[in-house]
C-alpha cells in the first residue's frame, strides 16, 4: 500500500507544480505585455492647467485699510429737559436745513411770552410817553432814562423766552440722513439724550493710514481706489485731501484722508473696505498667475513646463524654480526673479505634481 499512496502523493504535488508555473506564466507574460504597452505610450502624464509668464505695465501702489466716516455727522440730543410733544420725521429719511425735528413741551414757555411781550408793550408806550413829557419839559431826565431802561429790560425778556422756545424745538443742522429714531412721543428727555443720527453720505471721507516709511509717496490731489466688501467687484475714488501733520508715536504711522464722492448713495459712514493709492510711474514688469505660485517657508516656487526626451519619447515635465514674487495686482502676481518672458507656468494642479513630473497641459488652458 505503500507505493501507491506514495504515487498519489507525487502526482498531486506534480499538479500543484504545474499549476503554479501556468499561473506564474500567465503573470509574467501579463507584465510583460504592460510594459511593452507602456514603452508604446511612453510614461504616465499628469493634466494640469498652464499660463504664460507675461510682461504687464505694473505701477506701485500701496494698500491700506480706509474707514468711511460722513463729511458731516451728529447725534442729535436735546439742550433742555422736557416730554417730547411731537416728532416730524421717520427713521431714513432726507432732512433739510432747519426742518424741525422733535418738539418738546414749551406750553409754559409760551405764556410767559405772552406776558413778557405784553409787558415789553406796556414798557414801550411809557418810554414813548416819557419822550413826550421830556420835549415838553414836564418830566426830568431820570425819569426818561428809567422808561427807557425798562422797555430795553423788557425786550430782553422776550428775547430770552424766544431763545429757551428755539431749544426746546429741534431741528436738523444741516441736510442730510436721518438714522433709526431713539425717543417716543411722550417720553420725557434729559440734555444728551440721543434722538437719532443725522450724516451727509455724498461726498464721504475716507481715513486711513501709511508707514511712515511710505509717507513721502503720498500727496495732496492723489487719487484712491476703495473696495468694499458690501459691493465685491466694485471700485469707488476718491483723492486725498489731508495728510496728518504728525507721525503717530506709537505706531509710526501717519493718518491720511480722501473724499469719496458717493453719488448713488451705496457707500455709509462706518464702512471700511481697501484702499489703493497708484504711486510713481508705470513700469513693464513680469507676471504671472497669482494662483500658480506656491509659498513655503523654504521658498517660494512655480512649476515650469519644460521639454525633457526620454528614450523615444518626447515629453513635457513640471520643473520645480525658485521665485521671488513680488506684489500682487488682481489676479497676477508681480515676479521679481527666477523666470522669463514667456515661460509656461502650471496654474492648476500642483497638488498632483512632484519636480520631473511628466505632464500633459488641458485644451485651452496655456495662453
Amino acid at each position: 500500500m505503500a507505493n501507491p499512496e506514495r504515487r498519489v502523493i507525487f502526482r498531486t504535488v506534480l499538479i500543484v507544480a504545474a499549476v503554479i508555473a501556468v499561473i506564474g506564466g500567465i503573470k509574467l507574460w501579463r507584465e510583460h505585455a504592460a510594459r511593452a504597452a507602456q514603452a508604446h505610450r511612453g510614461p504616465f502624464q499628469v493634466s494640469v492647467s498652464a499660463a504664460r509668464v507675461v510682461k504687464v505695465s505694473w505701477r506701485s501702489d500701496i494698500h491700506t485699510v480706509a474707514s468711511l466716516v460722513a463729511t458731516s455727522g451728529v447725534d442729535l440730543t436735546p439742550q433742555l429737559s422736557g416730554q417730547v410733544t411731537g416728532i416730524y420725521f421717520h427713521s431714513g429719511e432726507h432732512v433739510k436745513k432747519g426742518q424741525r425735528l422733535i418738539q418738546l413741551d414749551d406750553s409754559n414757555q409760551l405764556a410767559t411770552l405772552a406776558q413778557d411781550r405784553a409787558n415789553e408793550t406796556l414798557a414801550r408806550i411809557n418810554y414813548q410817553r416819557a419822550q413826550h413829557l421830556y420835549a415838553a419839559r414836564a418830566t426830568s431826565l431820570a425819569a426818561l432814562d428809567t422808561a427807557r431802561a425798562d422797555e430795553q429790560s423788557a425786550k430782553a425778556s422776550v428775547a430770552n423766552v424766544l431763545a429757551t422756545l428755539a431749544k426746546l424745538e429741534v431741528g436738523a443742522p444741516f441736510s442730510g440722513w436721518m438714522g433709526v429714531r431713539q425717543v417716543s412721543l411722550g417720553e420725557y428727555l434729559s440734555p444728551g439724550t440721543e434722538i437719532a443720527a443725522l450724516n451727509v453720505w455724498n461726498p464721504l471721507r475716507a481715513e486711513f493710514t501709511v508707514p511712515q516709511i511710505q509717507s513721502g509717496l503720498i500727496q495732496r490731489g492723489q487719487t484712491v481706489y476703495l473696495t468694499v466688501d458690501a459691493f465685491p467687484g466694485r471700485r469707488f475714488q476718491g483723492r486725498i485731501t489731508a495728510i496728518n501733520s504728525q507721525v503717530n508715536p506709537n505706531t509710526r504711522n501717519v493718518t491720511v484722508e480722501a473724499i469719496v464722492h458717493n453719488p448713488h448713495l451705496r457707500l455709509r459712514p462706518g464702512m471700511f473696505g481697501e484702499a489703493r493709492i497708484l504711486v510713481g510711474a508705470a513700469r513693464k514688469r513680469l507676471a504671472v498667475p497669482t494662483v500658480a505660485v506656491t509659498y513655503s517657508t523654504f521658498g517660494d516656487y512655480v512649476y515650469v513646463i519644460k521639454k525633457h526626451k526620454e528614450g523615444s519619447h518626447e515629453l513635457q515635465v513640471a520643473v520645480s524654480t525658485p521665485i521671488k514674487p513680488g506684489h500682487t495686482h488682481g489676479q497676477l502676481t508681480e515676479i521679481l526673479a527666477g523666470l522669463h518672458r514667456g515661460d509656461l507656468v502650471v496654474t492648476a494642479g500642483q497638488i498632483k505634481l512632484r519636480n520631473g513630473t511628466p505632464v500633459v497641459i488641458d485644451r485651452g488652458s496655456a495662453h
